[in-house]
Formats: C-alpha cells, structure tokens, sequence
C-alpha cells in the first residue's frame, strides 16, 4: 500500500503504511505519531521508545484510524504501453 492523505476537520495527516496494521502519520510535515490497529474503531499509539502499544483511549488517535479504514485507494492509471503488452500476450 502507498502512503495517503488523509484530512479531519481542518488538519491534514500524511499517513505512512508499514504492514501489519501499523502505520506512521505526519503532521504538519513532522512525524507525529506511530499507531496501530486494534479493531475497526480502536486504534492504539505506539510507544515513542519501545513501539509497544500504549491502551489508553485517544479520541484524536481512533479518528485518524477511522480515516484509514475509510480510505480508498485511487485507482492507479495503467501505463498505454502495459495494456499494449498485455494485449499481445
């Protein structure tokens, strides 16, 4: 998966994804913050030092995780020479 924007109210987060549920977000340019998915609406930060989850409940957190789950991904456009190439085999 490509890293994606992503918008709440009126802040814009870069979101990183890293597998296995984790992703890194930006914010204002910065690395802001590590998280990862616990369930559909329960996203949990990542310690800053040992990256281990940290369980208390972050309303700013779940938010940016419902705004993952939410994202769909643009359809990338398929290069005139591959669909070519793809016709021909």
């Amino acid at each position: 998966m490509q890293p994606f924007d992503i918008t709440i109210g009126t802040i814009d987060y870069a979101v990183f994804p890293e597998g296995e549920d984790t992703y890194v977000i930006f914010k204002d340019g910065k690395e802001y913050v590590h998280i990862q998915k616990d369930t559909e609406e329960q996203w949990l930060k990542l310690d800053e030092v040992t990256a281990l989850p940290t369980f208390e409940t972050n309303e700013e957190i779940n938010a940016i995780g419902r705004a993952i789950v939410a994202h769909v991904p643009e359809e990338e456009e398929e290069d005139p020479e591959d669909a070519e190439e793809d016709l021909l085999d």
